[in-house]
């Protein structure tokens, strides 16, 4: 009697769980559906492609300039620029101070450019360098000098 009611019990409780089991998994959605859809390396492709030609990042390739003594180096929004040699000052007439990222401090206008310290120009309002010797200026973004 014992044994019959030992595998009863058993038996309940293996049905239990393969009635949760089958229960839980029927909430997981199949790979490939409409719940679950697989999709196709080109489309990932694609899509990344166009959410990046759909938002600006940084204005694309690095570009170079060299600028003679007196000459200025005006940003456009959001164009980031490395001096790469000489020596140049900021030009700030708002007064709000061109961003050195590199050393997290804000450079108004007249202080020194440090080299290699990536700057970035947040509107197109005038702010820039100027060359105080030959410098070369590394920068991806819209700019125009004079």
């Amino acid at each position: 009697m014992k044994r019959i009611i030992l595998l009863s019990t058993v038996a309940l409780l293996l049905g239990i769980g393969l009635f949760f089991s089958v229960y839980a998994s029927a909430d997981r959605s199949e790979p490939g559906t409409s719940a679950d859809p697989l999709v196709t390396k080109s489309f990932v492709e694609e899509y990344v492609q166009k959410q990046l030609s759909q938002a600006p990042l940084g204005g694309g390739a690095w570009q170079i300039v060299t600028l003679s003594p007196g000459q200025v180096f005006l940003g456009g929004e959001g164009t980031e620029f490395i001096v790469r040699g000489g020596q140049a000052i900021v030009v700030d007439p708002t007064g709000s101070g061109i961003p050195s990222l590199t050393s997290g401090t804000n450079l108004t206008n007249g202080r020194s450019m440090p080299a290699n310290h990536l700057g970035l120009i947040p509107r197109k309002d005038g702010r820039g360098l100027k060359a105080n010797t030959s410098v070369i200026i590394m920068y991806r973004g819209s700019a125009e000098g004079r």
